[in-house]
Formats: C-alpha cells, structure tokens, sequence
C-alpha cells in the first residue's frame, strides 16, 4: 500500500532506541524509552494561509528530526509501526556532518599522547 499524507502532515519512521545503557546493562523492551528523532518518509503537499497560498513544509522525505516526547499519532502501515504528525510539530532537522572513522580518533590520541610526553 501507498500512503500519502495530506496538507501539512509528515509520516515519520522512528529511530530505532537504545537497547544497552551506558554501563551495559540491557535494558527491556518495556523499560526503553521511545525516541525523540526519526527519518521523514512522507510529506504531505503543504497547508493554505488565510488568503489561500499554499505553504510549502520545510521538511522532505529523507531528512533526520526530532519532534516533541508526545508528539504524532502511531500508526501501522504494510506492517511497520509509523508517526503521522502535524509539520508545526517538528522541533527541527537534524543534520549529520562528516562520520570520523574511529581509526582516526585513534591515531590523533596517540600523537597528542606523544606530543605531550616530550
């Protein structure tokens, strides 16, 4: 099934939540808390003003936000658990920067290291 979302509504995939704390203690299913962020991956067509004219959503399919603890209505489309809300209700758009290779992180640490035992 297709699904289009109408007027200023957003459908939105949520990110997927921790399952290990810090510590690594596994934490249930029941006791996770529900993330605040997920992936655009319909936008409806925009909303009309008072005199008429259609106001584009700033957000497109594909764009990484966070959105308000209770914000969205679940729903469950060709089997996946999905967001519907309202564009107003999208705090932002999460932009990623450049991933650093953890390599990299590494061998920085070790030349600082070494920089400073001399």
């Amino acid at each position: 099934m297709k699904f289009r979302p109408l007027h200023d509504r957003v459908v939105i995939r949520r990110a997927e939540g921790d399952t290990k704390s810090k510590g690594g203690i596994i934490i249930p299913d029941t006791a996770q808390e529900k993330p605040q962020e997920g992936e655009v991956i319909a936008v409806g067509s925009g909303a009309h003003d008072e005199s008429g004219a259609l106001i584009v959503p700033d957000v497109k399919a594909g764009d990484f936000i966070l959105f308000g603890k209770w914000s969205g209505t679940e729903v469950k489309i060709d089997g996946e658990d999905l967001l519907i809300m309202k564009e107003a209700d999208i705090m932002g758009i999460i932009e990623k920067v450049g991933i650093i290779d953890k390599s990299e992180i590494g061998i920085i640490d070790k030349t600082v290291a070494v920089k400073n035992a001399a």
